[in-house]
């Protein structure tokens, strides 16, 4: 056997085991890691955490406060694009690309609005995390409790999906089990349905003018 040639097999079985590894990246797509940077349940955990913090300095936030430091904290923990398309049903898939980018921006800014409307003081509640367990599509319930020392306190069972690696929030379940996505939807399509994608809008700037103010009683 010609000894030369054993050198230009070797480089051949290299080429050869380079595009193999390159072929299967291709087809099989990029590594995701199977345990992403916070479980669940310390999604929830930093959520509750942050909603704590804006309700203990609340006064001294004003509304403007405490909606600028839950802008960020929203989108973070909520997916946010998939509760604004469910929240309005069928009629995402007819609306305009203009409608959809404008209903989300107005849907994202009535989320911050209403946290920051409603917990609007503290006095000694807290936040309590029981676990999680796993729910139909894929997801994740984590269940909770709103101590509240001066009134009664509330079941917060949120629904959660694995996004880009991160587990994100895609339904909250009030008394652990009225889905706020649902009457969201029910309030929202309906509106769609009777008018149009502008006066839905126009109804939620509304809304967050008077989450604004203190004035909302919904």
């Amino acid at each position: 056997m010609n000894r030369t040639l054993k050198p230009e097999l070797a480089w051949m079985r290299i080429r050869r085991a380079a595009w193999a590894t390159l072929l299967l990246a291709i087809l099989v797509g990029p590594s995701v890691s199977a345990d992403p940077a916070r479980s669940p349940t310390q999604t929830i955990d930093s959520l509750h955490e942050s909603l704590l913090d804006v309700m203990k300095n609340a006064v001294e936030l004003g509304y403007a406060g405490r909606e600028a430091k839950l802008e960020p904290v929203i989108p973070e923990h909520y997916d946010v694009a998939f509760m604004a398309e469910k929240s309005v049903g069928r009629h995402w898939k007819s609306a305009s690309d203009s409608d959809r980018q404008r209903f989300l921006e107005t849907f994202q800014r009535f989320m911050v609005a209403n946290y920051a409307g409603q917990f609007d003081g503290y006095s000694g509640q807290s936040f309590e995390t029981f676990g999680e367990e796993a729910a139909r599509m894929e997801t994740v319930l984590v269940k909770s409790r709103l101590i509240d020392p001066g009134d009664e306190d509330v079941e917060l069972n949120y629904r959660m999906r694995l996004v880009d690696g991160s587990w994100k929030i895609i339904d909250v379940y009030l008394d652990g089990t009225v889905s706020e996505l649902a009457l969201r939807r029910s309030e929202f399509s309906g509106i769609v349905k009777r008018e149009n994608f502008d006066a839905l809008i126009a109804a939620i700037d509304e809304r967050i003018a008077k989450l604004a103010t203190g004035t909302d009683e919904s």
